[in-house]
């Protein structure tokens, strides 16, 4: 077995990787154009401000599960490629802050509310709000082209970045038609469990947990087989991982979980939560849970007791027992997957342990 190496402490690895690609990256832009250093301390200041770095630790155990090394030079290189996994969930946390209205992200101002700041506080022309909304696209935008470049520049032979191109683009294509399903299942309304189960599985288990995995898996050059087993895992762990965020979009602690409470609610999120909610409260002919669920749904004004009243109308029509009691079977058929698997040690205990953490968190 090897020694540790990146293994320990392996979002401190990422994050220096990271931060080494940050430093460099504006380098070249900001010599002529230094107005622009805004737009990249806010990137930077995002990236490096916080953040769990799942999608690169799920990438990095696929690495190690398919046989990569844990230290010295390819390890290195596919370290700096799954790091690379950061700036596409910038882009992607940012242009959701933005689609969403959401005023704080990890307890402080989200990128285009600081934006929209900076443009009143400087007393500029125009609009602070339509600012502050250009701004975070663009910024989100450069996150993603830099994302690009980041896995590219990756010390690592053409034919190994080569095979995980296929899991880049999809996953860079699946995050982005999740999206997009989210903002249209919200459009015309539509409040199905099976709808909210679509964008689960597209949105955040693809991108999450199964392309992760599938990425860092074919750095290492694992067969079709391997490939297979891991994505039918991911998608178990993704779905699930997702579950519990619609729980703690309405249950978390805002000071441990960085949002305001109920503030999925207020975003009008379709998720299985609300839509069991609302299925059950059918079934059972409760309209008063039914009305108090649906009223909530994009209420933006939505208050403290209004929100227990929600945790109370979901609670009494079974909705939150039918979530917890998915999330058990989704753990429970990952780790039948994650045995066939047969990854390489120490792999299977790491990622029994991810399990563990992203159905259980609290976070």
């Amino acid at each position: 077995m090897d020694a540790p190496g990146f293994d320990a402490d392996l979002p401190v690895h990422v994050e220096r990787a990271l931060a080494d690609f940050l430093g460099r990256a504006g380098t070249e832009i900001l010599r002529t154009e230094p107005s622009v250093a805004a737009g990249i301390e806010a990137l930077s200041g995002f990236v490096l401000g916080g953040g769990k770095r799942i999608r690169p630790t799920f990438a990095w155990w696929g690495w190690r599960g398919a046989g990569g090394a844990a230290s010295g030079p390819l390890a290195e290189g596919a370290l700096r490629a799954v790091a690379s996994l950061e700036l596409i969930q910038a882009c992607a946390l940012i242009h959701d802050d933005l689609i969403d209205s959401s005023d704080s992200r990890r307890g402080r101002p989200t990128v285009h509310v600081a934006a929209e700041k900076l443009h009143a506080d400087r007393g500029w022309l125009g609009s602070p709000s339509v600012f502050g909304l250009a701004s975070a696209v663009l910024v989100g935008d450069l996150a993603l082209a830099w994302a690009d470049d980041m896995f590219a520049e990756a010390p690592l032979p053409a034919a190994t970045i080569a095979a995980a191109r296929p899991a880049w683009r999809a996953m860079r294509t699946e995050v982005l038609a999740g999206q997009y399903l989210d903002v249209r299942t919200q459009a015309v309304g539509d409040a199905s469990p099976e709808a909210a189960l679509r964008i689960d599985r597209l949105k955040t288990a693809a991108y999450t947990v199964q392309r992760p995995l599938h990425l860092g898996a074919s750095l290492a050059g694992a067969d079709d087989r391997l490939i297979a087993t891991l994505l039918e895992f991911g998608g178990d762990v993704g779905v699930a991982f997702q579950l519990r965020d619609d729980l703690l979009g309405v249950f978390g602690d805002p000071s441990v979980t960085g949002k305001p409470a109920g503030d999925d609610l207020r975003e009008g999120k379709r998720t299985l939560l609300v839509a069991l909610g609302l299925q059950l409260a059918e079934e059972k002919g409760d309209h008063a849970a039914a009305k108090v669920i649906a009223d909530a749904i994009g209420a933006a004004d939505l208050t403290g007791g209004t929100v227990d009243q929600v945790r109370e109308a979901l609670t009494s029509v079974g909705a939150v027992a039918a979530v917890e009691r998915q999330i058990d079977e989704l753990t429970a058929s990952a780790n039948a997957a994650l045995e066939r698997a047969h990854l390489a040690e120490p792999a299977p205990s790491a990622l029994a342990e991810l399990i563990r953490l992203a159905t259980q968190r609290n976070f």
